[in-house]
């Protein structure tokens, strides 16, 4: 077991946590030198000072945001923070948004919501929400984004339920005005509301940021019917299609053949310029070219097909072709591969990636690549080819010659690289003496560290692990959360305020012990509920009634906001409903309840999906030759034998599950840099 601060030292660490005027964000700065602590204030908070003072001297603390500070605001500096955060649109994280709408609640706060963050509202306690304010409520929080929410699932049914009764009940039909007042909302309702509400819905699912299968399926039959501001298919024009922005890219074949031809073209055009300038994402516009293309499949016939074979009937690729927008209209990637020679493509490389090339294509590109480079691709080329390297085996990976860490930050920042492929990259670097900084696991994003190798983690130095800022590692399986607590701990765990070392440690409690977590409890700390669904199923399954209220303190009201959560509800199974009842949880929560949420909710949160480190998973093919595909949403079908897995571990006893937890852990530590797990990403960039 990792032992944590000397029991000794908490009763001054706890009696610190209580002292006025805010003397712990002196340590703050003092120890805390990464990004998570930059620019916090110099000396306390004088509660002296004028309001709008205080907001000029303490504008480090909006960007640093962190409840224990700030519970200790008076009612008006607060309230001033918080109208600060929104006036200067500080994004805040799910964990610092739900203790924020507690200290808002307990000082009787709630009545200006109008002039608070829209993402702050979505946290708030919604009992409290009035009638004669419901609707200037609820389309203030429907600004929003949702998806802050995803550990919390009641709260998120809680917001639909409240959103539907301020207009009096569910409808059958969703009128202009309801659809204004839902705002970001109607993304978490289904086909049926989509297909019969006012066609005004698109500006709502032009919020979204993504669709199911079943809305993308609802809107395409809106579209089809014709009565969207746009009209029907054929009368499409240019202006009109670019309206949809990103909901264009859902269009699918069978509409794209009824629209003017050269209307498609032009619209062809342009989804490529956006890509290519940054302002669509390589996924919707791939989406979009598979989509567009399939539809124009005719244009040549089976029969030219079947004749030509592989021979290059489209003419050489040149570079002037490559540049045309409407390049992959004329070449299928059977051409691509017929009639792009080696010369011209090493000569150009950077402008045929511009184009979201289908994953055929890509494969294409790749193979040429390798008759170029047999040796593997050089360093000044693999800044080229981020939007390929997914298709790139670990042996293939360990070819390549990394010196610089800008390599390193071009290659892991990119989305299309897989998780898995993190470990091989990093390790080509440090075999060229390079160096894993604090800088460097910023810029490759906090997620890559699930996928070091133990000796990688290991071998960061102290002052660069305290510069990777506040990464979120929900995502780990739990061995690698485990590892990354201890690390942490190492780091951190000599810091002189509990209250100081909490905020540094906070990031990495998913994968910390029984024993620390019943040290926090008597720290008074009062961990966020998003932190809380976060930690260690199994070891959460541990803690007691008491050791629960005492380590969420003021924010144990937000444990029936997550009352459905996996985690949650695996922790209410081990223990006495009438205990629980005492916290407000009054009704044993079902599998029906854990699994039944919105559409774009309906999964278990990747902290249960890789907790137990399965066996079976980390042999997946390395060049599958398909794009990455983010696994963090399962669909209900995934998610209800995962639920049921947990609820089977709930009747193993305590011993059991310890051991095979343990046992598991450890194997997955003794294999993981010869079979690491696969965690991929959906967003691309051009």
């Amino acid at each position: 077991m990792i032992r944590t601060l000397r029991p000794s030292a908490m009763g001054s660490r706890v009696g610190a946590l209580a002292s006025p005027g805010l003397a712990l964000l002196l340590s703050l700065t003092a120890h805390c030198s990464g990004p998570q602590a930059k620019a916090l204030p110099k000396g306390g908070l004088n509660a002296s000072e004028g309001t709008d003072a205080w907001v000029r001297d303490n504008t480090s603390l909006l960007q640093n945001f962190w409840c224990l500070p700030a519970s200790q605001l008076p009612r008006e500096q607060l309230s001033s923070l918080i109208r600060s955060l929104a006036l200067q649109r500080v994004p805040l994280k799910a964990w610092q948004l739900s203790c924020l709408a507690n200290l808002a609640a307990r000082l009787g706060l709630q009545d200006d919501f109008e002039f608070y963050p829209p993402n702050l509202l979505l946290f708030y306690d919604l009992t409290q929400v009035g009638d004669t304010n419901c609707r200037a409520f609820i389309h203030h929080a429907a600004q929003g984004d949702t998806e802050l929410l995803a550990n919390l699932p009641n709260q998120r049914v809680a917001l639909q339920h409240t959103a539907l009764a301020c207009l009096g009940g569910p409808r059958l039909q969703l009128s202009a005005s309801d659809l204004w007042l839902l705002g970001a909302l109607v993304c978490d309702m289904g086909a049926p509301q989509i297909v019969t509400a006012d066609p005004s819905v698109l500006k709502n699912l032009l919020r979204c940021p993504r669709l199911t299968a079943m809305q993308i399926a609802a809107l395409n039959t809106l579209l089809a019917s014709g009565k969207t501001q746009i009209g029907p298919p054929g009368s499409w024009n240019l202006e009109g299609l670019q309206a949809l922005g990103p909901l264009a890219t859902y269009i699918d074949p069978h509409l794209w053949e009824k629209v003017q031809e050269a209307v498609g073209l032009d619209f062809f055009r342009s989804v490529v310029a956006a890509c290519r300038a940054g302002q669509l994402s390589r996924q919707d516009a791939r989406r979009f070219v598979v989509n567009f293309l399939e539809s124009k499949a005719t244009w040549v016939s089976s029969r030219l097909k079947r004749r030509t074979g592989r021979t290059c009937v489209r003419g050489n690729i040149t570079a002037a072709t490559l540049h045309d927008d409407l390049f992959l209209v004329h070449y299928d990637c059977t051409q691509l591969e017929s009639c792009l020679g080696t010369r011209v493509l090493r000569a150009n490389l950077d402008p045929l990636l511009q184009h979201p090339l289908p994953a055929e294509c890509q494969r294409v590109v790749k193979a040429k690549l390798a008759q170029i480079y047999p040796h593997g691709v050089p360093e000044d080329q693999l800044h080229l080819i981020t939007s390929l390297v997914y298709l790139y085996s670990l042996a293939e990976i360990g070819q390549w010659n990394i010196t610089s860490g800008d390599t390193v930050m071009v290659l892991l920042a990119s989305d299309a690289a897989l998780d898995n492929q993190t470990e091989a990259v990093l390790q080509r670097f440090l075999d060229h003496n390079g160096k894993v900084t604090g800088a460097l696991l910023v810029a490759i994003g906090g997620s890559r560290l699930c996928w070091m190798s133990l000796r990688q983690i290991q071998i960061i130095q102290p002052s660069e692990f305290r510069l990777a800022g506040a990464p979120d590692i929900s995502p780990c399986p739990q061995s690698r959360k485990d590892v990354l607590f201890a690390k942490a701990h190492e780091v951190f765990r000599n810091t002189s305020n509990v209250g100081e070392y909490y905020y540094l440690i906070r990031p990495y409690l998913g994968g910390a012990p029984l024993e620390e977590l019943q040290y926090l409890a008597q720290a008074n700390i009062s961990m966020d509920i998003d932190t809380f669904t976060n930690l260690n199923p199994l070891t959460l399954k541990g803690m007691g009634v008491d050791s629960v209220r005492n380590l969420l303190g003021q924010n144990l009201g937000d444990l029936r906001k997550a009352r459905n959560h996996p985690s949650v509800v695996l922790w209410m199974h081990s223990h006495n409903m009438s205990d629980l009842s005492e916290m407000g949880l009054y009704a044993s929560p079902t599998l029906a309840d854990v699994t039944n949420g919105p559409p774009n909710t309906a999964s278990l949160p990747p902290n249960l999906i890789h907790s137990l480190d399965l066996p079976g998973k980390d042999s997946v093919s390395h060049t599958s030759g398909s794009p990455p595909v983010h696994l963090g949403h399962l669909p209900l079908a995934v998610a209800l034998p995962s639920s049921l897995l947990w609820l089977l571990l709930c009747l193993l006893p305590s011993g059991q599950m310890a051991t095979a937890h343990r046992t598991q852990g450890l194997m997955a530590l003794t294999q993981g840099s010869q079979t690491p797990e696969r965690q991929t990403q959906e967003k691309w960039s051009c």
